[in-house]
């Protein structure tokens, strides 16, 4: 996803990423060699992180018993297959290195290239903001002014420290190896003790009360598609997994350390989720603030749950923070190496920080922090576009992959097509297109918001290298955002979505 060395991705938005860094000029040392246990750890260890705090209330507000477990059944299958397809890819373009929207490109264009990377940079940049709103909310437990993580309060303390954290990273600070170590332990060992102490605590009556969900879940489908994005979030950079392909011992331990590492994983986050709904009725679980981890280990062993919770997730995600703001500034710096972007954004200090593109990360996630603002549910809100902005690069990711599956390509290993790898990518495929729907209309239309006027960077890069700006065909997709921009403003204004 990101970067561990020049154009190649290090690891996930829901975790700790890797430092990036970039060439300095010759020859890069060899790679490490890893033995598959490690592997295995790394993928864990880098998709866990600070989404797993909030899922009880997240389903609970959605969902049953019933419908959690479907849920969870459907992403667990659909989120293998995407990361089966970036293991594969990786191994059959290893020419493509410079991150998902490499794929998006060498499939379908520049533009919708393009696209992806852009919108992979701005899901960085608005899951950052959930971070900011879940510390907000967890000492809006004990200073309310702070509310639910969306006051004035709120937004002005989340906006200073996102520009200390700018002025941090600007000044270096990009080895986050000690930093990883720290936020490894606090997030893993609270959430460990957290399925413990509910398992000993778990009453089975609560447990069927919530099995079939609440009068104002819905029906069944309905349940499970309002759970779709936060599983889409939780799991955001199973393609990271793939990175490590060149440090294997073996090249075969990549795929069984995807493996092994995604079903660790879906195994903590389906227990975190099942397990609250044996403590507590689900209407009581959806009103918890957010972490509802945390309220949920309160209702089980008094307050000393809540505040052991709460450190966990505060100095997981201030860690988590640190490195994936300077993770989203190298998808700009990649990008523009890659001539993708505009060349300002090549631009890094003397500390090899890219600070343009650190700033503009800096400048989008201070917009969207205040836009939540004027949410009803600032989490959720930032949340569900996180996920919805992602998956345009993940659907040209799994689309590319049908289309290496489906014909010879002399570019790829041994030039062949595969049956297997045909049908992986198309039930990724399959699977990403029905998040886009379970989505819903509002949240494509607010990510056109941002994908359209994001253009202006792919004009300017063409202007620079003296191209034809747009083709016929990059026409209809220009056109298609611009319209796609136009309606969600028009729907915004006239009140019929709202954030």
């Amino acid at each position: 996803m990101m970067h561990s060395g020049r154009n190649r991705p290090a690891t996930q938005r829901d975790g700790m990423p890797q430092a990036a860094t970039t060439d300095t000029g010759g020859e890069s040392p060899p790679a490490a060699k890893l033995p598959l246990l490690t592997l295995t750890a790394m993928v864990v260890g880098s998709m866990v992180g600070a989404g797993v705090f909030s899922l009880p209330g997240r389903f609970a507000e959605e969902t049953g018993v019933a419908g959690a477990l479907i849920a969870w059944a459907i992403a667990g299958t659909g989120m293998l297959m995407l990361a089966f397809v970036f293991q594969s890819l990786a191994v059959r373009r290893p020419d493509l290195d410079a991150g998902v929207y490499a794929y998006a490109k060498a499939g379908f264009g520049e533009y919708l290239g393009f696209f992806a990377a852009f919108g992979y940079w701005a899901s960085t940049c608005v899951g950052n903001v959930t971070y900011w709103v879940l510390i907000m909310s967890t000492i809006g437990s004990i200073w309310p002014e702070l509310g639910d993580g969306d006051t004035a309060l709120a937004v002005v303390l989340s906006s200073v420290g996102l520009w200390a954290f700018f002025w941090l990273i600007r000044r270096g600070v990009k080895e986050a190896t000690a930093i990883n170590k720290v936020v490894t332990v606090a997030k893993l060992v609270p959430i460990v003790i957290f399925v413990i102490l509910a398992l000993v605590y778990f009453r089975p009556s609560v447990f069927a009360d919530n099995f079939g969900g609440a009068d104002y879940a819905g029906s069944l489908f309905s349940q499970v598609r309002g759970t779709m994005l936060a599983t889409v979030f939780v799991f955001l950079g199973v393609e990271g997994a793939s990175v490590y392909s060149r440090h294997a011992k073996r090249r075969s331990d990549v795929g069984r350390a995807t493996v092994l590492g995604f079903l660790s994983v879906f195994a903590v986050f389906a227990s975190v989720t099942i397990v609250s709904y044996g403590i507590m009725p689900m209407a009581e679980i959806a009103d918890l603030r957010q972490p509802s981890m945390a309220g949920v280990l309160e209702e089980t062993v008094g307050t000393w749950g809540r505040v052991f919770i709460s450190v966990g997730l505060i100095v997981s995600v201030l860690g988590a923070y640190l490195a994936w703001t300077l993770m989203a500034a190298e998808v700009l710096f990649v990008a523009a190496k890659d001539d993708d972007m505009p060349r300002f954004l090549r631009r890094a200090n003397a500390a090899d920080v890219p600070v343009p593109a650190l700033l503009m990360t800096s400048l989008l996630t201070q917009v969207v922090l205040i836009a939540t603002s004027f949410s009803d549910d600032a989490f959720n809100f930032a949340l569900n576009l996180t996920s919805a902005l992602s998956l345009i690069p993940y659907l040209l990711a799994a689309g590319f992959a049908v289309r290496i599956g489906a014909r010879a390509d002399p570019l790829t290993e041994g030039g062949r097509s595969s049956r297997r790898e045909l049908a992986v990518g198309v039930v990724a495929t399959l699977y990403t297109a029905f998040l886009l729907y379970a989505a819903g209309l509002k949240f494509v239309l607010v990510s056109f918001i941002l994908y359209a006027p994001a253009t202006v960077l792919f004009v300017m890069a063409r202007r620079e290298q003296g191209r034809r700006l747009f083709s016929p065909g990059e026409l209809v997709v220009l056109a298609v955002s611009v319209v796609g921009a136009v309606v969600g403003l028009v729907a915004l204004a006239a009140g019929w979505i709202s954030l």
